[in-house]
């Protein structure tokens, strides 16, 4: 996948970048870490320039981000509560009200969410799919995803340019922070789904005690 990515980027400049970075938005494995920094490394001694890569890179991370925002709007709120009511939802423990409560709260936190999570590896991608979902003002959405994104990009592609030849450490180091907060997020998610199914049971019990 590396040599892939440097053989594009250097073959393609910043038309490469901007297409690699849109497409890690939409496939989360493919490693921006390298496209940064390679990138910024590659102004040392071509005709890239750290402005452009970074350019690129956001422009880039717009353009994803906003397919992620369509497919968002496509997997509307009432389509997710019907399959809460479904046959999916009583596997996973999940109803309708719960859909309620997770888009009441992407609706109180969403600009946050949105600006935070694109300097998080993988949640960064993904984070457009509420924004859709929530249906987001789209100069709202890109104005936010535009900002958390240019923080990213500013910091690798510096990096880059600034380590020269040893760029690939700033690569692995920020794949080990991509590795870690994938723990973290596994963790919490299993947390959550943990609380939901107790949750669900105390207020079963509840109801049978009732009657």
């Amino acid at each position: 996948m590396q040599e892939l990515i440097i053989s594009l980027i250097e073959q393609y400049g910043y038309a490469g970048i901007f297409f690699l970075i849109a497409l890690e938005n939409l496939i989360p494995p493919i490693p921006s870490e390298v496209i940064l920094t390679f990138g910024g490394f590659l102004t040392l001694g071509t005709g890239l320039g750290v402005p452009g890569v970074i350019a690129a890179a956001t422009l880039g991370s717009l353009a994803g981000a906003a397919v992620l925002y369509g497919a968002g709007l496509l997997l509307s709120k009432e389509r997710l509560k019907k399959i809460a009511a479904g046959r999916a939802g009583r596997l996973l423990g999940l109803q309708a009200e719960d859909v309620e409560k997770a888009d009441a709260w992407f609706r109180r936190t969403g600009t946050k969410a949105v600006f935070f999570c694109r300097c998080v590896p993988v949640v960064r991608s993904l984070i457009s799919i509420p924004a859709g979902m929530s249906r987001m003002r789209l100069p709202q959405f890109f104005l936010y995803t535009a900002a958390g994104s240019l923080i990213w990009n500013l910091l690798l592609v510096s990096l880059g340019a600034f380590m020269g030849e040893a760029w690939g450490r700033i690569a692995y180091l920020a794949g080990e922070y991509a590795h870690v907060m994938l723990i973290v997020l596994g963790i919490s998610a299993a947390s959550g789904v943990l609380w939901l199914l107790g949750n669900r049971s105390s207020r079963t019990k509840g109801g049978s005690c009732k009657n």
